[in-house]
């Protein structure tokens, strides 16, 4: 267990509570801009931490350009100041005209979104135009994942050229967001990405040389990262990994690339039962840790005697050890979750550490869908 981890004050926190590490995550945050080569070339994801405390943290090292998925997270970065914000989810219905009214609410922040259809795209000019407002728009393409995004061929060009004739919009650029790509082999990975990347850049020739801008290439995520963090040889690239900051069990043993990024967030659970010779229970329920990983990978429990996860209820987290016998109802046990973005996504609230003594909470701002848009 890293040797920050460990609490002298727990008698007064409740349990489970998820606890950050704000000295660990400034390190993290050195970490990736010394990977990218300066802040300039990144673009963070918010939807990790969804924290106005680690937005300020990420602008004051000098990262300016943020992205997020929701209303609400880009109406929290707006208000901690961020000047330049991308909604890197396409936008349907109703909030279309909330980005309108996000965009008359912060004038000193450049907001862009994604496209990847072209009567979303004419719907989209069209509120932009009628309530008054410019919005930037990045062509979402899709490089393998089959999430979202649109294809890299002519269809692609068709509509990031539409974008460029429609008003109220600014084409910003292309997204190539390849999650998919999370190979543990660095060299595997960065073959996948060199696969795409060509295709990419000719599509780019085609557009600039028809008038339309493609300033940017907003790449990958966390896996991908030290792999776009490299290619300096492309201009315009701008990385966008979230998990970083909080970091987590998931990540953090399977990239050799990612070495000196530690994570920053730790669950307090306890001891609450003892059903068995060999099981001990915990108050770690999927309400407390996100439960998209597969069982045995949900968290990673310190400190611990060799176990096996054998149950996750909503307030339950079942192992059973051969170790059981150290363990009784009420005694503390530190977790690092398997997914980091949707654990922090279950609190309210997170508590602060700094020196082994809790110090603080933050409010986890924007993990609900609307704060005042």
């Amino acid at each position: 267990m890293h040797p920050a981890y460990a609490l002298s004050d727990t008698a007064t926190v409740f349990s489970p509570a998820l606890v950050f590490f704000p000295e660990l995550i400034r390190k993290n945050i050195a970490r990736v801009i010394e990977m990218a080569g300066g802040p300039a070339r990144l673009r963070p994801h918010v939807k990790t931490h969804k924290t106005v405390e680690i937005a300020k943290m990420l602008l004051d090292a000098g990262v300016t350009k943020h992205k997020c998925a929701t209303i609400a997270e880009a109406e929290m970065l707006a208000n901690a100041g961020a000047p330049d914000v991308l909604i890197a989810y396409p936008l349907v219905g109703p909030n279309i005209g909330r980005a309108g009214a996000l965009i008359r609410k912060f004038p000193g922040t450049r907001f862009s979104t994604l496209i990847d259809d072209s009567n979303m795209t004419h719907e989209l000019s069209t509120a932009m135009h009628a309530a008054g407002v410019e919005i930037g728009v990045v062509l979402d393409l899709d490089v393998g994942q089959h999430r979202t995004g649109i294809a890299i061929g002519d269809g692609a060009f068709s509509l990031y050229e539409l974008a460029g004739s429609l008003p109220a919009l600014r084409p910003e650029g292309f997204q190539l967001y390849d999650g998919h790509n999370n190979q543990p082999d660095r060299a595997e990975r960065e073959k996948a990405v060199r696969d795409f990347i060509q295709p990419v850049l000719e599509l780019r020739a085609k557009a600039e040389a028809k008038g339309v801008p493609v300033p940017r290439l907003v790449c990958g995520g966390t896996p991908s990262f030290p792999v776009y963090a490299a290619m300096t040889d492309v201009p315009g690239i701008e990385c966008s990994p979230g998990t970083f900051v909080l970091h987590d069990a998931g990540y953090g043993p399977k990239y050799a690339d990612l070495a000196g990024i530690t994570p920053a967030a730790v669950l307090v659970t306890r001891v609450i039962s003892r059903p068995t010779a060999d099981r001990v229970t915990l108050d770690l329920g999927n309400k407390a840790v996100a439960a998209d990983p597969v069982l045995e990978k949900r968290v990673t429990l310190l400190d611990f005697p060799e176990y096996k996860t054998v149950g996750h209820n909503e307030e339950h987290l079942i192992v059973e050890t051969a170790g059981a016998a150290a363990y009784k109802p009420g005694d503390l046990v530190y977790a690092l979750p398997g997914h980091i973005c949707p654990t922090v996504a279950l609190h309210n609230h997170v508590l602060i550490a700094d020196g082994g003594k809790i110090v603080g909470r933050w409010d986890v701002a924007s993990r609900v869908r609307v704060l005042t848009v």
